[in-house]
């Protein structure tokens, strides 16, 4: 990890699986902000969500995230929050990059729908310490604004409704996911035969 000032973007997720949107907010974010680089972080246990349905396995998802990035300049893959295992918390994940460069700065993006939810993240009032909010609109849905005295960008991005639930379902089911997901996790999707199983 740098430990030279670097200005780092922080993309947490489940990314099950990763897909083009994800791939877009991403590469807005890293040019609009002037980042050095965008982390894509996968979850391990993805607290919010596991507990409701269940999730494909990290190892996976994480394939999945490395085909994504692949060639794309600016952006990672990575697997801190795997490593660390246990359920996944931004702001543990946040605390560890600080760490490993205090001289940089982070910045936490999250779509601006999320931004209602913020308060029920683990330790919630410890993230704006550790980075700088970064919100992601889209045209015509409704954004929502961070709890009030966090420090916040907002950066506009093409709309595009992906789903992921879809296109596990697409998956399952064998059909085509072209132009939703790139190529690389297509290829990566069906070596690993990941969502065949679902019903």
């Amino acid at each position: 990890m740098s430990s030279g000032g670097e200005r780092l973007g922080v993309f947490g997720g489940t990314f099950d699986p990763p897909h083009t949107g994800h791939l877009v907010a991403a590469v807005n974010v890293r040019y609009e902000l002037g980042l050095d680089r965008v982390l894509l972080v996968v979850a391990n246990d993805p607290w919010q969500k596991s507990a409701d349905h269940p999730v494909t396995p990290a190892a996976d998802r994480l394939a999945m995230v490395e085909a994504l990035v692949r060639d794309v300049e600016g952006l990672e893959a990575s697997a801190l929050e795997i490593e660390r295992g246990g359920p996944s918390y931004a702001v543990d994940t946040l605390a560890q990059l600080a760490a490993a460069d205090p001289g940089g700065r982070r910045f936490l993006i999250v779509g601006s729908d999320a931004a209602a939810g913020l308060l029920t993240w683990d330790r919630c009032h410890e993230l704006p310490v550790l980075a700088t909010l970064v919100l992601v609109d889209r045209p015509g849905v409704a954004s929502a604004s961070p709890p009030a005295g966090w420090e916040f960008e907002r950066v506009e991005i093409p709309r595009l409704d992906i789903s992921s639930t879809d296109l596990r379902r697409r998956a399952a089911h064998g059909r085509p996911l072209d132009g939703l997901v790139p190529p690389g996790v297509v290829s990566c999707i069906r070596e690993r035969r990941i969502y065949r199983e679902q019903p």
